[in-house]
C-alpha cells in the first residue's frame, strides 16, 4: 500500500504560466538612520519578541521559501507553520510566493528551478532566502544545495518568479559587491530539513540524492536536520547514525532529535503556538544548548522544533539585515548611522 500512496503523490505538476500577468513585488522599506542603529544594535543569537515587533519587521527582511512533503494534503501541514511564522511576526509577502501566492513549494519542482529563484530573490533583496524543509521539501532543500554546489550542471538559469519563467541568464550582479557571478557557487545563509529521506527514495525523482542526502555541502552556511526519534516513514530509529547529516567541508551542521511520539506528517503543524500565551513564551524564550523549561501542558512535542527553527531564522533574519546594511550604509559599518533607499 505503500508504493502506490508514494507513486500517486508524485503525479501532480503544476503548469507553468505565461509572462502576460504582470506581477509586482512590494517596495524595501525605507530604513532611516534611528532604525539603522538599532538593527545593527541587535544581538543575533538574543532576538526578543520586542526586537521582532519593533525592529526586525521594519527593516530589509529576507525571504523564506518553505518547501512542502509530497503526499496530498500534507501541504497543508506546511501552510500551518507559515502562518505559524506570520504569528510571531514575520512578514506574509517574505514567504507567499509573489506569483501564486501560495505559501509553500513543492518538492516536485525541478531543483534547478528552485535554484534560479533563490538568486533573483537574491539579486533583487540583497539577501538569500532561508530554505525550511519538511520530509521530501526537506529533501528538495539539499537537493537545491547540492545544485548551487554544482553537483548537477555547470549552469543554472535565472529563474524570474513574477513571470515564471528563466531569464535566458546564468548570472546575476551581486547586489553586495556590485560583480557579476553564476548562479552555480551561490552560498545560502541558512536551510533546515526535518524527516527527509527514508520512503521517499522509491520515488525516482529523490534517486540523485541517494548516497549524498545527509552530505551538506558548502554552499549553506548554517544547516539543521532535524529527525523523529522514531519516524517509519523516514526511517529514522533510536540508536542509529545513517540518519546524521554531515558537513562536506566548510557548513556548520546541526543535528537535533525530536521526541519520539511526534507524527511524521504533523511535525509542521504549529499554527496554534503563536496564539497560545503559554507555548509562545516558551518559544521566545527558547535557547539552543540551554535546557528548555518543561513544555507548557497545552503544547504538543513538536513545540521543541518549531521553537528551534523561529530562533534560526530570527538569528539569520538579523544578521542578513546587518550584512545588507553594513554593504549598503558606509556609515554604518565605523559605527555611525547611515540611510538605505
Amino acid at each position: 500500500m505503500l508504493l502506490p500512496a508514494l507513486v500517486a503523490g508524485g503525479c501532480g505538476w503544476v503548469p507553468l504560466r505565461g509572462p502576460e500577468a504582470e506581477v509586482q513585488l512590494p517596495p524595501a522599506p525605507v530604513v532611516d538612520r534611528a532604525l539603522s542603529a538599532r538593527i545593527m544594535a541587535l544581538d543575533p543569537e538574543r532576538i526578543s519578541e520586542a526586537d521582532v515587533m519593533d525592529v526586525l519587521r521594519r527593516g530589509p527582511t529576507p525571504r523564506i521559501m518553505l518547501l512542502h512533503g509530497g503526499i496530498f494534503p500534507v501541504h497543508l501541514s506546511m501552510t500551518s507553520f507559515a502562518n505559524f511564522l506570520v504569528g510571531m511576526g514575520y512578514p506574509e509577502d517574505k514567504i507567499r510566493d509573489p506569483r501564486s501566492g501560495d505559501w509553500s513549494y513543492s518538492p516536485y519542482a525541478d531543483a534547478e528551478r528552485l535554484a534560479g529563484i533563490i538568486a533573483w530573490f537574491y539579486e533583487k533583496d540583497g539577501m538569500p532566502p532561508m530554505l525550511i524543509g519538511h520530509s521530501q521539501g526537506g529533501m528538495q532543500a539539499i537537493k537545491v544545495l547540492h545544485v548551487f554546489a554544482g553537483g548537477y550542471a555547470p549552469q543554472v538559469p535565472v529563474w524570474n518568479p513574477l513571470t515564471d519563467f528563466p531569464e535566458g541568464r546564468t548570472t546575476i550582479r551581486d547586489p553586495l559587491t556590485g560583480m557579476e557571478r553564476p548562479v552555480v557557487g551561490l552560498k545560502v545563509a541558512y536551510v533546515s530539513a526535518v524527516a527527509a529521506g527514508g520512503a521517499a527514495f522509491l520515488l525516482p525523482n529523490q534517486w540523485t540524492l541517494l548516497g549524498r542526502l545527509h552530505t551538506i555541502p558548502d554552499s549553506v552556511h548554517d544547516f539543521t536536520g532535524y529527525v523523529i526519534g522514531v519516524d517509519l516513514w523516514a526511517w529514522t530509529l533510536p540508536g542509529g547514525d545513517s540518519h546524521r547529516f554531515v558537513s562536506a567541508g566548510k557548513a556548520q551542521v546541526r543535528n537535533v532529535t525530536l521526541p519520539a511520539g511526534i507524527g511524521h506528517v504533523f511535525v509542521t503543524v504549529t499554527a496554534d503556538f503563536a496564539t497560545d500565551p503559554a507555548a509562545r513564551a516558551w518559544i521566545n524564550a527558547f535557547q539552543p544548548g540551554v535546557p528548555p523549561a518543561r513544555l507548557p501542558l497545552s503544547a504538543g512535542d513538536n513545540l521543541l522544533w518549531a521553537a528551534d527553527v523561529w530562533w534560526s531564522v530570527k538569528k539569520h533574519w538579523t544578521e542578513e539585515a546587518q550584512r545588507l546594511l553594513r554593504a549598503t550604509a558606509p556609515a554604518v559599518r565605523s559605527g555611525g548611522a547611515g540611510t538605505v533607499e
